[in-house]
C-alpha cells in the first residue's frame, strides 16, 4: 500500500522523518469535538493532582515518594524501605502484569489519555503555541517564510514560558524523589550547600524543556520503552483506536463512483494527528490512542451527512466482522484479572504496618528458673518506626499468664525513620508448659493501638 509518494512504501518509514532523512516538523491542528473535551477536563485533574499530591501527608509522610537515592518508597503514605524489598517486588510483579494485561484489551489509551508526556505536551505547551503563533497552518506558513521582528518576539516569549513551565515541573518532580520538605530547604539556604540538588534542579528543567520544546512526538514514537512493547502485546482483539476500512474503502471525496466508501479522503485524521501519521493505514506503533483523529473524522462526516466513527475505538477482527463493539467474554475475564491484581496491590499497601520488627533469643542464653514459679528466655528485639514522626511503643503479650519484662535501657518512644533495639524477658508459667519448643505471639503497641504481631520460639528444658 503506498502513500504519498510513490517511492516511499507504508511502514518502510518513520512518520516524522521525510525522504531525505531529515525531521519533519508536526504541526498537528488543534482537534475539537467530544473526546478532545474530555481529555481537556481530564488534564485539568490530573495537573492539579501532579502539583498538589506532594503537599498531601498522611500520618506526616507524603501520599508519595520515590526515593531512589535512598531506596525508599512511599504508597498512599505507607513507607518501603529496603527491607521491604519481597513486598516491593510483588508489587512490581503485579504493575508489570497489569501493564500488559491492559495493553492486551485497551490498546495503548493509557499514552493518549493519561501519560505525563501527552498531558502537558497537547493540552499544556501545545496550546500555549497556539495561543502565541496561531493555529498549525499559521505556524507552518511564518516558519517557510522569512521571520518577522513579531514572530521573533513571539517565538521568544514562548520559549520562556517553556523553560518556566519545565522549572516548575522540575521542582514537582524532584519533590516528589526527595520531599517538599527538602525542596524547600534546598530554595531557602545557599546553593553550596546543597550543590546535587541544584545541580539536578537543572538538569530536569533542561531536560523538560528539550522534551517539550524541540523532542516532542520522538519521546512517543522512538524513546519510550512502553510504546515498543505495545507492538508485541497488542493482537487483532485488543481495542485501539481505528479506521473501519470496510466502510471506508474506496475512497472518493465527491462519491461519484459507484461502490466509493465513506471516506472522503479529506486528511483531516492526519493533520490533527501529533505524530503525523495516517491511521487509515492499520495500527501502527506510532499512534497513542489520542482520539483526535475520531474528533475530526466525526466533524466532517457530520459536515458531509455521512454516519460518525469511521475512525473509531475497535478491535481489528470487530471491524473485519462488521460488529459494535461490546463486552465480550475475553474483555470481562481480563478486566476481571485486572481487578484481581488492584485489590491484592491495594491489600499490601493497606496492610502495611508502621513497626516493624525482628524478635531473637539471645544467643547462649539458656532457660531461667524463677522464684515467682515461671520461667524466662532472653531476647533481642530490633524495631523500626516507618513513620516521619515519634510515636509512643510499648510491647505486650497476647497469652494469658506469660508477661514481659524488659530490662537494660527500655524504649518508651521510636523515633521516626530509626531503628532501635532492647532486651527482654519472656516470663512463662512453669505448669503451662507443654512443648520444649513453642511460639507465643507479642503485640508491638503504640499507645492503645495495635501497630504489628510478633512470633517469639520459647525454648525450655522439660
Amino acid at each position: 500500500m503506498e502513500r504519498e509518494d510513490s517511492s516511499v512504501v507504508f511502514r518502510n518509514r518513520h512518520s516524522t522523518v521525510n525522504k531525505e532523512g531529515k525531521r519533519n516538523w508536526v504541526y498537528a491542528l488543534q482537534p475539537k469535538g467530544k473526546l478532545y473535551q474530555y481529555r481537556t477536563w481530564l488534564s485539568y485533574v490530573y495537573i492539579v493532582a501532579f502539583f498538589g499530591m506532594p503537599f498531601l501527608k498522611i500520618d506526616g509522610n507524603p501520599l508519595f515518594q520515590f526515593n531512589l537515592l535512598e531506596g525508599e518508597f512511599i504508597f498512599f503514605g505507607s513507607l518501603f524501605t529496603p527491607q521491604d524489598f519481597v513486598m516491593f517486588g510483588v508489587g512490581m510483579i503485579i504493575f508489570i502484569l497489569f501493564i500488559i494485561i491492559f495493553t492486551l484489551i485497551y490498546g495503548r489509551v493509557f499514552c493518549g489519555w493519561v501519560c505525563p508526556q501527552t498531558i502537558f505536551m497537547e493540552m499544556v505547551f501545545r496550546k500555549i503555541e497556539y495561543w502565541l503563533e496561531g493555529d498549525a497552518n499559521k505556524q507552518r506558513l511564518a516558519n517557510q517564510k522569512k521571520w518577522t521582528t513579531e514572530l521573533y518576539l513571539r517565538k521568544t516569549i514562548k520559549h520562556i514560558l517553556f523553560l518556566a513551565l519545565s522549572f516548575a515541573i522540575s521542582n514537582t518532580f524532584l519533590s516528589y524523589v526527595i520531599g517538599v520538605d527538602q525542596l524547600f530547604t534546598i530554595m531557602r539556604e545557599p546553593v553550596s550547600q546543597h550543590l546535587g540538588g541544584f545541580i539536578a534542579l537543572v538538569f530536569f528543567t533542561g531536560a523538560f524543556y528539550v522534551v517539550y520544546a524541540f523532542m516532542r512526538e520522538i519521546v512517543c514514537t522512538v524513546v519510550c520503552p512502553y510504546g515498543r512493547l505495545q507492538g508485541v502485546l497488542l493482537d487483532k482483539n485488543s481495542i485501539v483506536v481505528a479506521y473501519n476500512n470496510v466502510r471506508g474503502e474506496p475512497r472518493n471525496k465527491k462519491k461519484t463512483t459507484d461502490g466509493a466508501g465513506d471516506c472522503i479522503d479529506c486528511g483531516m485524521c492526519v493533520q490533527v494527528c501529533p505524530t503525523n501519521i495516517d491511521i487509515r493505514n492499520g495500527t501502527q506503533l506510532e499512534c497513542i490512542n489520542c482520539t483526535a483523529c475520531i474528533d475530526a473524522c466525526n466533524m466532517m462526516m457530520e459536515k458531509v451527512g455521512r454516519p460518525k466513527d469511521l475512525i473509531m475505538y475497535a478491535s481489528e477482527n470487530a471491524i473485519a466482522a462488521g460488529e459494535k463493539f461490546k463486552w465480550t467474554y475475553r474483555i470481562k475475564g481480563y478486566s476481571f484479572v485486572l481487578g484481581v491484581l488492584m485489590v491484592l496491590l491495594g491489600v499490601l499497601v493497606v496492610t502495611r504496618t508502621t513497626f516493624d520488627a525482628t524478635i531473637l533469643r539471645v544467643p547462649g542464653q539458656v532457660m531461667q528458673e524463677n522464684a515467682d514459679g515461671t520461667i524466662s528466655n532472653l531476647y533481642r528485639i530490633k524495631v523500626t518506626n516507618k513513620s516521619n514522626k515519634d510515636l509512643p511503643y510499648r510491647l505486650v503479650s497476647t497469652h494469658p499468664g506469660v508477661t514481659i519484662e524488659r530490662i537494660g535501657q527500655t524504649l518508651d518512644t521510636l523515633r521516626g525513620r530509626q531503628l532501635a533495639e532492647e532486651t527482654f524477658f519472656l516470663k512463662v508459667p512453669a505448669n503451662a508448659v507443654k512443648k520444649r519448643k513453642e511460639k507465643y505471639e507479642i503485640v508491638l503497641m503504640s499507645g492503645e493501638k495495635n501497630m504489628a504481631e510478633k512470633s517469639a520460639v520459647f525454648i525450655a528444658d522439660l
